[in-house]
């Protein structure tokens, strides 16, 4: 996508009412409304456990904008966490490279968006981690090892069993108290 376009997709994004989420990739806009009670739940589930093995210097973030404008993306993660000085802005949009990891709950009217679209999308846009948590199918699943084209490590487990997240976070998961929907 060419950078004026990017930038008029922004203008056009950033003039939308409170509520909406947006995300552009491509020629493609998502809007989403906002989430349901369990995903809320499993989203701050998931939360605890990463913010009590965060390392000094990363902060948590819901609802920030990623951005890459040289390949044409902007997503917006249900969790991500970023260095502290990446937050030091009135914006709402951080450079995505700068993001440890992306944590999404798979969105049950739009699956394709999280599945497909921003596994392709975030390894481009540099993000090194990948969490999926898909209440539907009761899974979580792990993406790493991009190489600016593609993950190529992949790993699933069911909700009820433990994950190992990588560093920078080095910790085991517990999926137990995960609801599905």
């Amino acid at each position: 996508m060419a950078p004026e376009h990017f930038e008029l997709l922004e203008e056009a994004r950033r003039s939308l009412p409170d509520g909406f989420k947006v995300e552009l990739s491509g020629d493609t806009i998502t809007m989403m409304v906002s989430p349901s009670g369990i995903h809320q739940r499993n989203l701050l589930v998931v939360r605890r456990q990463f913010d009590a093995h965060t390392p000094a210097g990363l902060l948590p973030s819901e609802n920030t904008d990623l951005i890459s404008p040289n390949v044409g993306k902007s997503r917006n993660p249900d969790l991500t966490y970023l260095p502290d000085d990446a937050l030091a802005t009135t914006d709402n949009q951080v450079p995505a490279e700068l993001a440890a990891i992306a944590v999404e709950l798979v969105s049950p009217s739009n699956p394709e968006n999280d599945w497909v679209g921003k596994v392709r999308d975030y390894p481009l846009m540099g993000i090194p981690l990948y969490l999926l948590v898909d209440a539907r199918e009761k899974t979580v699943t792990l993406f790493s090892r991009p190489d600016g084209a593609r993950y190529h490590r992949r790993e699933d487990i069911a909700f009820g069993e433990t994950m190992r997240v990588l560093e920078p976070f080095g910790f085991e998961l517990v999926t137990g108290d995960l609801l599905p929907c």
